[in-house]
């Protein structure tokens, strides 16, 4: 047996922090960086990608990885959430707390790079600047959102779905993963035939976003909203299974002409078992979910930029919804809880950019 694989055989202690991770790749960091100066695709993988990976995996699942050498002498090692704003606050502490080494870098998030006039190849379509254009689409129903046409030259309605994977990746890397996935609100991708206004180089779409986002930014920068005293609706209806719904909603907050402000919309889904009541919680599982979500807004408060908008109860489970001022302490809070309460209470969510909160359309106009 190599030494490789007995060193990595031994009992080893699980990963429950990020210094504890951090604290086990230094202990194997000469061995990583050999593999990843050997510039041996097979050995990245097998030696490098599989040991790091279940590691991380005891942290988070959703930790992905890119690794290889920045110059003669520094090995790099990005920690990717390949686009899932869930993970994103995770990865940042997580290279937050890396080491010092005078042979890595540590990144957090695919950077942004410089093509150059070059760019990527895939399904035999290349994807570069020159080929690649946009134009912003405005509308004055929703004016905060930087809404972005994307128009590549090949692109065909027989070869769409290809062409716009491709897109996908190239502006991903072009324009770097944490701006990418966070500050365009809307994406559409047309041939050059269907396009509606005047092409824009692709070289100037980075000064676009920025300069929106910079207006966005300065135009809600430090509003907040009080709900203590907002008032609740209560929407009932019977879904098509059959199965009563139940809905109470914020109604007073969802008429606020500043939902712009709170773009980021955290859903959480709690199923439960609900046969014998019609679809609802029973008595002891409706009080561990109010548990559950009032020990949530102590966490998210109002004043903070973390509203609750309402909530939906029926069919054997129950949704959550709060409008945000950012990600990040959102899903930290929430990966907590899950912790807290895995073994008696299973739950899951997701957040996304909805600046409109057009989610709720049916409730803002019965509201």
């Amino acid at each position: 047996m190599s030494f490789f694989k007995k060193i990595f055989s031994k009992k080893e202690e699980p990963i429950e922090t990020y210094q504890d991770f951090w604290n086990w790749f230094l202990i194997h960091e000469k061995k990583f960086y050999e593999v990843v100066n050997s510039g041996d695709t097979t050995r990245l993988t097998s030696e490098f990608f599989d040991v790091i990976g279940p590691k991380l995996d005891q942290i988070k699942k959703g930790i992905f990885y890119l690794s290889g050498m920045l110059d003669d002498n520094t090995a790099d090692l990005i920690l990717t959430p390949d686009g899932n704003v869930s993970n994103f606050y995770l990865i940042e502490e997580l290279i937050a707390e890396s080491p010092t080494l005078p042979n890595w870098k540590f990144q957090a998030f695919k950077p942004s790079f410089d093509f150059g006039n070059e760019g990527i190849e895939m399904h035999n379509y290349k994807f570069n600047k020159n080929n690649l254009h946009f134009y912003p689409n405005e509308d004055t129903a929703y004016p905060d959102d930087i809404s972005i046409t994307f128009v590549h030259d090949d692109l065909e309605e027989e070869n769409k779905s290809e062409v716009i994977n491709g897109c996908y990746i190239f502006l991903d890397n072009y324009l770097g993963e944490l701006k990418f996935a966070t500050l365009i609100d809307n994406i559409e991708f047309k041939s050059k035939t269907e396009a509606e206004k005047e092409l824009i180089s692709l070289e100037k779409l980075d000064s676009y976003i920025t300069w929106r986002e910079k207006e966005f930014v300065e135009k809600y920068e430090g509003l907040r909203r009080d709900t203590e005293k907002d008032s609740y609706g209560s929407f009932e209806t019977t879904l098509k299974n059959g199965s009563p719904f139940m809905a109470i909603m914020n109604t007073e907050l969802l008429q606020w002409d500043a939902k712009a402000s709170h773009p980021w919309i955290l859903r959480l889904k709690f199923p439960y078992e609900g046969a014998e009541n019609n679809g609802f919680p029973n008595s002891e599982t409706y009080d561990l979910l109010n548990k559950v979500e009032d020990e949530l807004m102590e966490h998210l408060k109002d004043f903070d930029g973390y509203l609750n908008i309402g909530r939906e109860t029926g069919d054997n489970l129950r949704e959550v919804y709060f409008a945000c001022k950012d990600y990040r302490k959102p899903c930290k809070t929430i990966d907590n809880l899950i912790k807290k309460y895995r073994g008696v209470l299973e739950f899951e969510y997701n957040i996304y950019k909805d600046k409109y909160w057009k989610y709720f359309d049916y409730y803002i106009k019965q509201a």
